[in-house]
């Protein structure tokens, strides 16, 4: 590296103000980026891509009913 320089490291979940993200609205059905995102209570994400983000309802029920299995067999239930 140069003199006086380093490097920086981000994590995609940060808040630095960036573009890039993406969202799902919950109240519109509609993808929204940074530019015309909702307030937090009506958004999922953020999310990497548009593409990801209009997934975000199929992602959460897969992991809801992955959990809901997981609490039935830990609570001895047959599902």
């Amino acid at each position: 590296m140069a003199a006086g320089r380093f490097t920086v490291h981000s994590d995609r979940m940060s808040d630095d103000g960036r573009g890039g993200r993406y969202y799902w609205c919950t109240r519109h059905h509609r993808v929204e980026t940074d530019a015309d995102v909702c307030p937090a209570k009506h958004v999922l994400g953020p999310y990497a891509s548009a593409a990801d983000a209009e997934n975000a309802l199929q992602q959460v029920r897969e992991r809801n009913e992955a959990w809901e299995a997981e609490d039935a067999r830990w609570a001895g239930e047959d599902r």
